[in-house]
C-alpha cells in the first residue's frame, strides 16, 4: 500500500539553515547557539548585550543588538538577518529575565511589566516577525523557552511564572494556527539551570528549587541545547504545540 502525504518536504539536516537565537550571548542561549552552529546552522544571535560574546570563544555569523521587548527592534533585526544570512528557518525564543524574588504584595508595577514584556510579549513579537516567512516557504521550526515555573507556579516569582505559563499557552495557540503549513511550534520547560540568572535569585530560592528535582542536580546547558537541536531538526516532524520536559523527573504533566 502506498501512503501519500501533502506535507512540505523538510530539510534533511540542520546544515545551512539560518537560525535565530534570542538572548544568545550568554548562558543557555549561548549553549543553544553553539550547538546549532556545530550542526551546521548559520546562527544569528539577537541580544541586548551582544558584546558579551567576547571572550566566550564563539563567534556567530551575525550578532545584533536587539531589544526583544521592542516590536520595532525585533522587526529591524529580522530584516537585517534575512538580508545578511537569508531566510530564517529556525527561531529559538530564549531571551528572558527572572525578575525580583519577592512576594506579590511587594512587587512593583514596573517590575511586573518588565518581566511580562521580556518573557512573554517578546515571544509574540519575534514569532510575529518571523513565522509569516516560514509559512510562505512551507517550513520552519520555532522553539520557545518556557519553564517548569510556567507549569507549576513558584512562590516569589509570580511574574516569571505567569509569563512562562503564557509562553506555553501561546505556543499551543500558534501551533494550531500554523498546523499543516510545515511550521512546527514547540516549547521546552526546563528546571533551574546554573547560569547568570542565579545572580537575580536568593540562595534560599536556588536551594529550594534544586530540592524539588528528583534527579538531585541542576540541569546542564548542554542538555537544553541538545533538546532544542532535536526539536529544531528534521526528526521532530510530527510534534507541534507540545512542551518538552527538561525537569529531571519533577514535572507531573
Amino acid at each position: 500500500m502506498t501512503v501519500s502525504s501533502s506535507a512540505p518536504m523538510a530539510p534533511a539536516t540542520l546544515a545551512g539553515q539560518v537560525a535565530v537565537v534570542t538572548g544568545g550571548a550568554r548562558g543557555i542561549g549561548l549553549g543553544i547557539a553553539q550547538r546549532l552552529a556545530a550542526q551546521g546552522c548559520r546562527v544569528a544571535v539577537w541580544d541586548l548585550q551582544p558584546d558579551a560574546l567576547q571572550g566566550s570563544g564563539y563567534a556567530p555569523e551575525l550578532a545584533l543588538r536587539v531589544d526583544v521587548g521592542s516590536s520595532a527592534s525585533v522587526q529591524a533585526a529580522a530584516a537585517e538577518t534575512e538580508k545578511s544570512l537569508g531566510p530564517i528557518g529556525i527561531l529559538v525564543n530564549n531571551a528572558g529575565i527572572n525578575g525580583p524574588v519577592k512576594p506579590v504584595a511587594e512587587y512593583s508595577d514596573e517590575d511586573w511589566a518588565r518581566v511580562i514584556q521580556v518573557d512573554l510579549t517578546a515571544v509574540f513579537y519575534c514569532c510575529r516577525a518571523v513565522t509569516p516567512g516560514m509559512q510562505r516557504r512551507g517550513h520552519g521550526r520555532v522553539v520557545n523557552v518556557a519553564s517548569i515555573a510556567g507549569k507549576e507556579g513558584m512562590g516569589g516569582i509570580a511574574a516569571y511564572s505567569a509569563a512562562k505559563a503564557g509562553v506555553i499557552g501561546f505556543t499551543k495557540a500558534l501551533a494550531k494556527e500554523l498546523v499543516g503549513s510545515g511550521v512546527m511550534v514547540n516549547a521546552i520547560a526546563p528546571v533551574i539551570t546554573e547560569t547568570d540568572l542565579f545572580r537575580e535569585m536568593t540562595p534560599e530560592h536556588i536551594a529550594g528549587a534544586k530540592a524539588k528535582i528528583p534527579l538531585g542536580r541542576f540541569l546542564q546547558v548542554s542538555e537544553i541545547a541538545a533538546m532544542v537541536a532535536f526539536i529544531a531538526g528534521p526528526d521532530c516532524s510530527f510534534t507541534t504545540g507540545f512542551t518538552f520536559d527538561l525537569s529531571g523527573g519533577r514535572a507531573t504533566y
